[in-house]
């Protein structure tokens, strides 16, 4: 048994873990904002796309409805009309929620309120880490945690929804234009690298932070298989797209081929092509297409059309997780300030870019694994309701935070969205 005193100080340690945490967190989500005029914050050009400014008060809306309003004594909420403005889509929390796809039509609160807001509930934060009673701690903590992962969730889709958002402009402006250019040169041939399958373990494991859709971990039977030991490069797709891939309906399937109809889609989002041939909109503004760089913002139907064209195919997400499992958390993430994809170089004989660059679209459905159950209350709704009509990415992008993923991460979005980082991996069965 635990020494109380040992208690009293394993807590303090883990409060000042999480206070700096989310301080840290905290501090990036507005430096992703520096770049930005006000006018950047307000837009808002597709459904999908949340203006700059909602996200930073949404982020701040979660910390105050779920740990502030319970836990701290006499807290003053800083607007009672903010709890439905910034909801995103609990029901449970019993205010409703401005609709998603008016969320650019609002002038006020202004930027500078917001970033009010943001003071207040970081204050009100760092005084109920301080303060909180030791008996309260272990669901504090724990709120805590998820409060911070789902804020390095939005510092994603901020910078997502920002490219997406300048692109819509016909002057293509830059997010950053001191960004980066990826080195020159085409990446080796890919490598089909075989793993035996068999009876295997997927899900996370151990008492460190994961969402709830990772668990329970459990145990699936793969056959033997194959993946590609790097991502599907932009010259790879050029092949794709110069013999017809658009224009034949025998790779698509029924709802891909009806979407690129539809949609009127010849190349990925933000490809252009003109006089001087393929160009591509970055977060640092209009560049020219690079060849060796990894094909990105696909939507699952073009990396499933991709793959029957080139003979191959996606693989399963427990596929992946094997494969990928002991390789550690790194590569181009939002840590390495290229915020793009980079050419995978040259092979060293195991997987490439399991981590980072883009998220690889996988062939399997965002399912609940055997034995889940969503948690009680509010915070159940943030995985388990949307477990129907997705599909499961992995691996991370260039825009995702390293202290945020892990092998076992779960990422999922509609198969015709393509405005995240999102590319693909080629698998084979042996």
């Amino acid at each position: 048994m635990q020494h109380p005193g040992d208690q009293a100080s394993d807590q303090a340690g883990e409060r000042e873990r999480l206070l700096a945490a989310f301080t840290r967190v905290r501090g990036f989500t507005e430096r992703i904002c520096e770049p930005l005029t006000v006018e950047d914050h307000m837009l808002q050009v597709v459904v999908e796309a949340s203006p700059p400014r909602w996200h930073l008060a949404h982020v701040t809306w979660f910390f105050e409805t779920f740990l502030l309003r319970s836990y701290l004594p006499g807290y003053r909420v800083f607007h009672e009309r903010f709890e439905y403005l910034f909801n995103s889509y609990y029901e449970q929390t019993g205010t409703g929620f401005w609709p998603r796809p008016e969320r650019g039509l609002l002038s006020r609160p202004t930027v500078a309120e917001i970033h009010d807001y943001r003071r207040h509930v970081d204050a009100a934060m760092a005084a109920l880490i301080a303060d909180c009673p030791a008996a309260d701690w272990p669901a504090v903590a724990e709120r805590l945690a998820t409060g911070i992962n789902h804020e390095q969730q939005h510092q994603e889709l901020l910078l997502t929804d920002i490219k997406r958002n300048l692109a819509h402009n016909p002057l293509r402006p830059a997010y950053r234009a001191d960004l980066p250019e990826s080195p020159r040169g085409d990446p080796s041939p890919a490598q089909y690298l075989p793993f035996e399958g068999g009876l295997v373990e997927i899900g996370a494991e151990g008492e460190g932070f994961a969402w709830d859709n990772e668990r329970p971990r459990h145990r699936v039977y793969l056959a033997p298989f194959a993946l590609a030991d790097r991502l599907v490069s932009n010259g790879e797709y050029l092949e794709f797209i110069e013999d017809g891939g658009y224009e034949n309906p025998a790779l698509w399937l029924s709802d891909g081929w009806a979407t690129v109809k539809e949609r009127g889609w010849s190349a990925p989002l933000y490809w252009e092509q003109g006089g001087d041939g393929w160009q591509v909109m970055t977060l640092a503004g209009m560049r020219p297409l690079s060849p060796a760089e990894p094909v990105c913002h696909l939507s699952y139907y073009e990396a499933d059309a991709f793959a029957t064209w080139a003979g191959r195919r996606l693989p399963t997400e427990a596929e992946w997780e094997h494969a990928a499992a002991g390789i550690p958390v790194d590569g181009n993430l939002v840590e390495s300030g290229r915020l793009h994809p980079r050419p995978a170089g040259k092979g060293a004989g195991g997987l490439r870019q399991v981590f980072g660059d883009c998220w690889e679209w996988t062939a399997s459905a965002y399912l609940p694994y055997p034995g889940y159950r969503a948690p009680a209350g509010a915070l159940g709704e943030y995985n388990g309701k949307f477990m129907c009509n997705q599909m499961v990415l992995r691996g991370g992008s260039c825009a995702t935070a390293s202290d945020h993923l892990r092998v076992s991460y779960r990422n999922f979005f509609h198969p015709y969205e393509r405005w995240q980082f999102q590319g693909l991996r080629l698998a084979e069965d042996r």
